[in-house]
């Protein structure tokens, strides 16, 4: 055992076994195999920077889905790649060129800065797909794959067209989400919303008349200088005279009409709203039914622009002081009220959007809707958990139509191109022949698509698509999907319609939408009133357990960088190991909306890991004058607590098959956890320790119970190798390889002939997944759990009686019949798992001094030793001394005639209960102080 260290080191394992499963490509899928597959695409990290915990907790996942049904005998792939992330990765190289050189994107030439990003995405990519090796990825790496390389570039351009020409994809004026910052449209699912406190400007707008006005509320007032009508509802009696007639608008000096539609809500504010279809999506609607025009005063980068007049060039939030002193200037503001405002907020650059009228590309979502709501309605898609698909269904219910096209460079620029009064659209590589042969007479779009368009076609793409391939046949549609569920509009609900709409079938069967992670944040209040947030080393003192100071305040958040709540998960890998970091994240994944992420719990599956080393290591040691297994196991043999364990082994073993197929992995993680750390380690080692030191039984039960040792090792390092893969092949391999050449008798039992059959792999990450070999037995379990029942309390009593652990001390067992024959054919179960130095059965109390406890129909006692005896008698001494006094004095109350006369009858009566209650307890006292003599 001299090169079994103590303690478990996973630097020196998990190097070299994901080098050893690498190179022996363990992780690469067969195509052409018969075996069933199992199929998932890696929800592809951007290449913006690194992993986050989001990425680490979803691989982990993933890997421990994959591991474990390749362990089952399937076809297991995992396809690994990157995402090109257009206006995230786009702003993150302009930022740090900025930083770098001072020069901003429009300083270089498109092909210059693209040479930038795609410097930045070999950098980027290269370190992200280390961090999913040290993660213990068993990704198939000769699959990987990219959302702009040619293969994605295909798929792109052949689902666009196909698009294009079945009438889905169109070209408009349309109103958009605009950033501002990033100069680019956005989809509805892109833009956060934010609760700001703004206010409500009530403004007076004139009929041209002369004499009447309409007062108006709006939180913009700014938009009001893109106005091009007043609605008000039809059959609102008091406007009926004022349809038809004309405004003349505050400040622009414009004629514009007033119109009825049945949008307007008669009961809010005064019965009438601007419209400012440029600046607005509802007015957008109402401007399209009214032919009305559209008047865009904004430039793309949120200032005023020419068509404002004097407020060109101002910024909205300026713009909008100017506009409101000047109405109140000029006598047209009535009121100003405080308003909780939603705003709208760019998910990349923060910033505030903008409604704006630009030129974009839309998918038209009206023709996939039904198709999208049946995917799941009918079980082809099923949604886990369930609680989704209302969110899923009225999401669909209220779709528009999708925004493609993005104003960036880095992405898939639209395959259109425009000349000679005509639109291509090609699917081909390189330019359409036309513009081949005369390229000064066309020009492509400029703008690229939405990254989640080649996202959406992720589950096929990455299987070759539009070409028919092997790989395609064998394992499209996947088997399931694990992301957050922050994506379920962004990503599931697209790549469900490419792929009914492309392959006529949705592209994987189930999706696990796990909680979003939140991290403990910490903060001082500042004298003013404001928040300063501890930082990420600060922190981690409090994580751990250390007090926390009266003026630091805490709670759950989503992570942020600004909260100082990250963690890191190479740093977790590096303080605690991966095998660990993977067993907390998967023990936290519930059903939840919500992860609280503990970093005790990376703490504690360290100690984890030591006790599955330590425990294996002890089975070692008393493995090594055993080298085969011979005939097996001899049922003749096998005792109690043999028969509980290969019980709940099998149960154990069915529990986490369906823990894994109900993605419960926080109860299959806590049940492997249970079963060797408590089940396996801290009964049935000890049970089995005074055979395999020779204190009882023979050579031959001694045998026996070391057969079954490597049995249950093996089983459970194989059960917990999907969640902690590095030290179970670590510990599997020296198991392996204590039994060389091994080979079932045809005489063994199927637990050792399973077992062996394990040994006769390659490797635990291709060994077989543990199936259980019979059921549980339920009455032998209730037997087990009748004597552990005993034992409980006989170390409650010695608990209660301060006994150090290292003092054996007697135990008697008084009682008769069935459980009093039970606990005596099962002694050795209580002798193994408590210090007591002998057992007698009784059928009578005894006198002597000690402490009981009543468990079903015996009764369990143990003296108290004497290196006690003097600690209690000093004890018992003082309390009498303390009694005597209460008595006396309860005495001397009701010895006093005045007293007795003038108390109430109620207070007599319960001096008189408590002095014979006393007298009672000193007659106790008396008694135990002379059993200690």
């Amino acid at each position: 055992m001299s090169s079994w260290p103590k303690a478990y080191d996973p630097k020196e394992v998990e190097e070299k076994w994901y080098s050893f499963w690498e190179e022996g490509n363990y992780f690469k899928a067969d195509a052409h195999s018969d075996k069933p597959p199992f199929t998932i695409v890696i929800p592809p990290p951007n290449v913006t920077g690194v992993l986050h915990m989001g990425h680490a907790l979803v691989d982990t996942l993933e890997d421990i889905l994959i591991r474990w049904k390749r362990m089952l005998g399937f076809e297991a792939l995992w396809v690994p790649g990157t995402d090109h992330a257009g206006i995230a990765t786009q702003t993150v190289v302009e930022r740090n060129l900025f930083a770098k050189t001072g020069k901003r994107r429009k300083d270089f030439s498109r092909e210059e800065f693209l040479e930038h990003v795609w410097a930045w995405k070999n950098q980027s990519e290269g370190r992200i797909l280390h961090q999913l090796r040290k993660l213990g990825c068993s990704c198939d790496w000769s699959r990987l794959r990219f959302t702009m390389d040619e293969t994605s570039n295909q798929a792109v351009r052949t689902c666009f067209k196909k698009m294009f020409d079945d009438g889905l994809i169109y070209r408009g004026d349309y109103l958009v989400n605009w950033d501002p910052v990033a100069l680019t449209a956005l989809s509805d699912d892109e833009v956060e919303h934010e609760e700001r406190e703004s206010s409500l400007w009530h403004i007076k707008y004139p009929l041209t008349d002369g004499k009447r006005s309409i007062v108006i509320a709006t939180t913009r007032p700014e938009t009001m200088l893109g106005d091009v009508a007043v609605a008000v509802h039809p059959s609102d009696e008091r406007y009926k005279d004022y349809i038809g007639q004309e405004i003349l608008l505050p400040l622009a000096n414009r004629k514009i009409p007033i119109i009825a539609d049945p949008f307007v809500e008669p009961t809010f504010g005064s019965g009438a709203v601007k419209i400012t279809p440029a600046h607005d999506f509802t007015d957008f609607e109402v401007g399209n039914r009214h032919d009305l025009p559209r008047i865009n005063i904004l430039t793309p980068d949120a200032k005023m622009n020419e068509r404002t007049g004097r407020y060109e060039g101002l910024g909205v939030e300026e713009a909008r002081a100017e506009v409101v002193a000047d109405l109140k200037k000029q006598g047209f503001l009535v009121r100003i009220e405080p308003h909780k405002l939603r705003v709208g907020v760019s998910y990349r650059s923060k910033a505030v959007l903008q409604p704006y009228l630009s030129k974009q590309w839309f998918v038209k979502m009206s023709a996939f809707k039904e198709k999208l709501i049946s995917a799941v309605r009918d079980g082809r898609v099923k949604l886990i958990p369930p609680h989704w698909e209302s969110t899923y269904f009225h999401w669909i219910e209220n779709l528009r139509d999708w925004c493609i096209s993005r104003q960036l460079w880095w992405g898939h620029q639209i395959p259109i191109w425009y000349g000679h009064g005509k639109i291509l659209c090609y699917d081909g590589v390189g330019v359409p022949p036309e513009v081949e042969k005369d390229p000064a007479g066309w020009t492509q779009d400029q703008d690229v698509l939405d990254t989640w368009f080649s996202s959406a076609l992720w589950p096929f793409s990455v299987m070759g698509w539009p070409e028919k391939t092997a790989d395609l046949k064998k394992f499209y549609p996947t088997s399931v999907l694990i992301t957050g569920h922050d994506i379920l509009f962004f990503w599931v609900a697209r790549m469900i319609l490419m792929g009914e709409y492309t392959q006529h079938k949705p592209p994987f069967h189930e999706t696990f939408l796990h909680g979003l992670i939140y991290g403990k944040s910490y903060w001082r209040e500042n004298q003013d009133g404001t928040i300063a947030y501890l930082s990420a080393e600060e922190k981690k003192q409090y994580d751990l357990g250390a007090p926390i100071p009266k003026d630091v305040h805490s709670k759950w958040e989503k992570m942020s960088k600004s909260k100082g709540n990250i963690i890191d998960p190479i740093e977790l890998i590096e303080d605690y190991g991966t095998d660990a970091m993977r067993m907390a994240l998967c023990s936290s994944v519930t059903h939840a909306r919500q992860i609280d992420l503990d970093r005790r719990r990376f703490e504690e599956f360290k100690n984890f890991a030591n006790k599955v080393w330590n425990g294996a290591r002890f089975v070692f040691m008393n493995l090594e004058d055993l080298t085969s297994f011979g005939d097996g196991l001899d049922a003749n043999l096998l005792t109690l607590e043999d028969k509980w364990i290969l019980s709940v082994l099998n149960r154990t073993v069915k529990e986490i098959h369906q823990c894994l197929t109900d993605y419960t992995f926080d109860k299959a993680a806590t049940r492997a956890y249970e079963f060797f750390w408590n089940d396996f380690c801290a009964v049935y080692v000890e049970l089995a320790k005074p055979v395999l030191f020779g204190k009882v039984g023979d050579p031959a039960t001694r045998a026996n119970k070391q057969k079954l040792l490597a049995i249950l090792l093996s089983n459970a390092v194989r059960l917990l190798h999907p969640i902690t893969p590095f030290i179970t092949e670590e510990l599997f391999t020296r198991l392996k390889e204590h039994f060389p050449n091994i080979h079932a008798s045809s005489k063994a039992d199927p637990y050792t002939r399973e077992t062996i059959r394990a040994f006769q792999s390659p490797a635990c990450i291709k060994a077989p997944y543990p199936e259980a070999i019979g059921e549980a037995d339920p009455e032998i379990e209730k037997t087990f759990e009748k004597m552990n029942e005993l034992v409980r309390a006989v170390r409650n009593i010695r608990a209660e009686m301060q006994i150090p652990p290292s003092e054996k001390t007697d135990l008697t067992i008084i009682g008769h019949g069935p459980e009093a024959e039970m606990a005596r054919e099962h002694l050795s179960i209580l002798s193994a798992l408590t210090p007591t130095r002998s057992i007698e059965f009784s059928h009578k109390e005894t006198s002597t001094f000690g402490a009981t406890a009543i468990v079903g129909s015996l009764k369990l006692f143990i003296p108290m030793p004497e290196s006690l005896k003097e600690k209690e008698r000093l004890r018992l001494e003082k309390e009498r001394e303390k009694l005597l006094k209460s008595i006396e004095s309860t005495q001397a109350k009701l010895a006093n005639q005045e007293f007795r006369s003038k108390a109430p009858k109620e207070v007599v009566e319960k001096l008189e209960q408590a002095l014979s209650q006393g007298e009672r307890q000193m007659s106790e006292i008396a008694r135990k102080l002379t059993s200690l003599t």
